[in-house]
């Protein structure tokens, strides 16, 4: 990325020293200080420092920066040459981004192999694959706006995005250059401008409506390289600004990218309009250091630990990540502050290490074969990585749950012996199921039908029906993926006893007539608000005999009240908001004729439980849960029963189907959860026969 471009480019000189604008200077100092800002913000904000969490925006530094060397380059071969040499230019890109990135993702697939749960591996060996491509930020995008994947835990590859959208930047401008630079010379700054517009907008657009593509998109972040390309195009003009302007840019510039640093948190909508703050003050000290004057942002930026900091800012910034995410697991440290700052120096000195024996030596040897070498054998690596996920220790088989269940007299009291029993199982079963590296991947058939939808979508056409599709009775179970998870136990009860299963869920949005804030598409969850009016009124035209409402209990970002402010999520009290708003869905979906049953969340367990199982694989009593700590928000969970008994409205608690006073991971041969709150289809399925009873039995 940009902070593995050299700092060299052709500035105008100090007024007044004999030079002509324009004499090439070489080395630019400021440049290499701002990589040190840059990689700096990233590593603090990673590092977990609470007046840096907008941080982040040192890789639109790094953008910038990479924009205006790149054009810088080109554009100065275009003039000497009047083309471009592209296999010179991939060659040198090869040669000096290859080596390290491929030292780091092999380092880190052994690291993982090694210290993180095994659960994760064959993800992470993906990671380096798409990595090698420059393809996972795509990837990255796609996976944000899963709701199923929003409470996994970060790839340790994850940061390498950026690198991603910069080489996506490599592969097109130089190739646009070259054809504008054929027709029409000073149409290169109208194209590049051309670019930031179109750019700017679709990322506004799709910061306020789909915030993981518009963070990870190249797309939607081309016009900051562009900004950058167009300070380089227009650095002659740069170069003659007033020697007051000069210094008051750059300092002004420093200023804006620190400011975004302090001001900027999680919840920024960004990049949209929000990026254009750390952009400009990028572009506007690397455009007022092209005069050359002395006493700007350049004085403290040429300083001799922002060099230092600025020539290892790209082995810093890939080793950084990966250290972070695998460091406390190989030391068996909980992540701290203070456990982060001697990892995130550690890997400043991968980065020195690096830099000296792998980046400098190989970087001279300019040849493209040489860079697909490296392409090709991390891809070959990653490949085979994918097939050697780490081994688990495992005891005796276990008793098969479903199957118990299903035959005996009374499975609410077979269930309680077999979570008894469960809770001082210390060995990962033999015949567990699913399996745990299988286990992310197992969702009701629902999702696959897309009658269970993910954020965007806002209206269902489908009839989602299921169970005995002819049955005399018919049973709504509606609500978020806490509802979409009891699917399979209801399919199946639903067959058994003849009714039609009518399953319309959604991801995040629960029962209650509420406005939430989405996290991951960092706005008001309209859709949820569209799509829960449109089931109410389908339900109520169809005055079915049972209508099932499943809910998380928590409210995802936060409500947003009737005046349309967001309620803090820390010292709130919105619980009366959250009864109201169940309490408006009890009155909008009772009728003559239709039952209402209110199911209540499961219970929680200790963090990712396949993860916890597979690093605890011949101790699984250490993922065991107490039952009293295991409910989410337990005073909004009474209250909203209380409410719903008030109406005459049945209240299901299932937690006696999870736990004892423990609640164990693994529950005969069953996992209980596929991640930190989800039911595995499998457990799902086994507790039919009390759904049956409890809920469409007794109804």
């Amino acid at each position: 990325m940009s902070i593995s471009s050299p700092s060299r480019t052709t500035i105008p000189s100090q007024r007044g020293d004999g030079r002509q604008p324009g004499a090439h200077l070489g080395f630019r100092p400021d440049i290499e200080g701002l990589r040190a800002v840059a990689v700096v913000l990233v590593v603090l904000s990673h590092a977990g420092v609470a007046r840096l969490e907008g941080g982040y925006v040192g890789v639109d530094v790094f953008f910038v920066i990479s924009g205006f060397l790149i054009t810088t380059l080109l554009v100065k071969e275009l003039g000497r040459t009047g083309t471009i040499s592209l296999t010179n230019f991939y060659s040198r890109r090869a040669t000096r981004l290859l080596p390290a990135s491929t030292l780091v993702l092999v380092a880190t697939l052994i690291g993982s192999w090694l210290w993180l749960p095994s659960t994760r591996f064959a993800s992470i060996a993906k990671d380096a694959l798409f990595s090698t491509f420059y393809g996972i930020n795509w990837r990255l995008a796609a996976e944000g706006t899963d709701y199923l994947n929003a409470t996994a835990a970060p790839s340790p590859l994850q940061h390498l995005w950026s690198l991603a959208v910069e080489e996506q930047f490599y592969f097109v401008w130089p190739l646009l250059l070259l054809a504008i630079w054929a027709w029409r010379r000073k149409a290169a700054g109208v194209a590049l401008s051309v670019i930031v517009v179109v750019s700017l907008a679709v990322s506004v657009h799709q910061t306020a409506t789909a915030a993981p593509w518009a963070y990870f998109g190249a797309h939607t972040r081309a016009f900051e390289l562009a900004i950058g390309a167009l300070v380089a195009i227009g650095s002659a003009t740069f170069g003659r600004t007033p020697r007051i302007w000069a210094l008051m840019v750059t300092w002004g510039g420093l200023a804006a990218i620190v400011l975004a640093a302090v001001v900027f948190d999680d919840h920024t909508a960004f990049p949209g309009y929000a990026a254009l703050l750390p952009v400009l003050g990028t572009a506007a000290v690397i455009a007022g250091g092209t005069s050359g004057a002395r006493g700007g942002a350049g004085l403290l930026l040429g300083t001799r630990p922002f060099q230092e900091i600025g020539k290892l800012s790209y082995g810093w910034y890939l080793w950084h990540w990966p250290v972070l995410m695998i460091g406390p697991a190989a030391l068996g440290r909980t992540p701290s502050l203070k456990l982060n700052a001697v990892l995130a120096l550690g890997a400043l000195v991968l980065a020195f290490a690096s830099y000296h024996l792998v980046e400098n030596p190989i970087r001279k040897r300019r040849s493209l074969l040489l860079g697909l070498a490296f392409s090709a054998s991390a891809a070959a690596i990653s490949l085979i990585a994918m097939q050697f996920t780490p081994p688990l220790p495992v005891g005796p088989a276990a008793a098969q749950t479903a199957a118990e269940l299903s035959a005996a007299s009374d499975p609410q009291a077979r269930l309680t012996e077999l979570i008894k029993a469960s809770a001082k199982q210390t060995k990962v079963p033999s015949n567990l199921t699913p399996a745990l590296n299988d286990a992310g991947a197992d969702v009701p058939r629902i999702y696959a039908d897309q009658c269970h939808l993910n954020y965007e979508p806002a209206h269902q056409d489908r009839p989602c029906v299921y169970g005995d599709p002819n049955g005399a009775k018919t049973v709504y179970l509606i609500g978020d993926s806490h509802a979409a998870h009891w699917f399979p136990a209801f399919d199946l009860a639903a067959q058994q006893r003849g009714w039609k299963l009518v399953a319309l869920t959604k991801s995040a949005c629960q029962v209650p007539s509420v406005l939430v804030w989405n996290v991951p598409l960092k706005r008001p969850y309209a859709e949820c608000v569209t799509w829960r009016d449109q089931v109410f009124d389908r339900i109520r035209a169809d005055k079915p005999a049972l209508v099932v409402m499943s809910s998380n209990d928590l409210d995802n970002g936060g409500l947003i009240d009737a005046n349309g402010n967001r309620i803090p999520t820390s010292g709130r009290d919105d619980d009366k908001l959250w009864v109201d708003g169940w309490q408006k869905s009890f009155d909008r979906l009772g009728q003559p004729g239709t039952q209402l049953l209110l199911l209540q969340d499961s219970p929680w367990p200790k963090g990712t439980a396949p993860e916890c199982v597979a690093a605890h694989a011949d101790k699984v009593t250490d993922c065991n849960r107490p039952r009293n700590g295991s409910i989410v928000e337990p005073a909004r969970r009474n209250a909203v029963a209380a409410a719903a008994k008030a109406r005459g409205i049945r209240v299901v608690n299932p937690l006696n189907w999870f736990c004892t006073a423990t609640c164990p991971a693994v529950i005969g041969n069953t996992l209980v959860f596929k991640d930190n709150s989800h039911l595995t289809t499998a457990y799902a399925r086994a507790l039919a026969p009390l759904i049956a009873r409890q809920v469409i039995g007794a109804s």
